[in-house]
């Protein structure tokens, strides 16, 4: 099986957010349990909105690649912007219409492979991804076409998975330290147990080498609750955010 099939596979099961222990027994797809998936993301990733700022592109055209839950998406329709979304999983198309129809909003979802965008070159405005392009087969080949997709002075908004963070060090401690198998790397490690297999993380540098067409690249590191978790409260703020789990993108055509 193809990775992309086997992504699929793993993402349709659960789309990103809703796990048991996020949304505690509400019934799936009901609006207690959309609130209790917004509530999660508000207390794990607050950051987000100011990262973002999705209320800067009111009347924008947005293409979300990777909606998941909706939970992002559903900001962006709030804001006032024109939502496009793309989804490898039927799970995800599913669950972010019907996010967005609890609050009488909509957008124009499709059920397809990034590496493949089915839009004329130059279509969006903006294109953002929240921790989804590390899960493809060939995330820089969904970064070539989000370059085409977007008009001249657009922006791509994102976040990419960092291979040198806390989140990193934990699973090779576990799957490669305690397993009696040291010499794994981190990315032989993340790419194995780190959500759907074939999962990828970077450094900085290699982003920007990714994104070496756009004209100008930001990228910076940030220390999350997954990376904090279950470490004493009182060496918590001795972290640096260059051992951050997120890297967060914006690069502009």
């Amino acid at each position: 099986m193809k990775l992309n099939q086997q992504v699929r596979t793993y993402w349709e099961k659960e789309p990103c957010g809703t796990a048991e222990e996020i949304v505690a027994g509400a019934e799936p797809l009901s609006r207690e349990w959309f609130d209790k998936i917004e509530e999660y993301r508000d207390q794990v990733e607050p950051f987000i909105p100011e990262v973002v700022g999705f209320e800067s592109y009111k009347g924008k055209k947005i293409l979300e690649i990777g909606v998941g839950a909706g939970s992002d998406h559903l900001r962006w329709a709030k804001a006032g912007a024109k939502c496009f979304g793309v989804d490898l999983t039927e799970a995800g198309i599913k669950t972010t219409r019907k996010h967005l129809a609890y609050h009488g909003l909509k957008s124009q979802l499709k059920r397809i492979d990034a590496e493949q965008l089915p839009f004329k070159d130059g279509t969006f405005d903006v294109v953002y991804s929240w921790g989804v392009i590390h899960h493809s087969e060939k995330p820089e080949v969904i970064v070539r076409e989000i370059q085409r997709v977007l008009k001249p002075g657009g922006v791509f908004i994102g976040m990419f998975y960092g291979r040198y963070s806390l989140v990193a060090f934990k699973r090779w401690v576990k799957f490669a330290l305690l397993k009696g198998r040291p010499w794994r790397s981190f990315s032989d490690v993340i790419w194995h147990h780190m959500e759907s297999v074939g999962t990828k993380a970077y450094r900085v540098g290699e982003l920007r080498e990714m994104f070496g067409a756009f004209k100008s690249f930001e990228g910076r590191q940030i220390l999350t609750w997954h990376d904090i978790v279950k470490f004493p409260r009182w060496i918590r703020g001795l972290f640096p955010q260059k051992w951050g789990w997120f890297i967060v993108v914006k690069a502009f055509k």
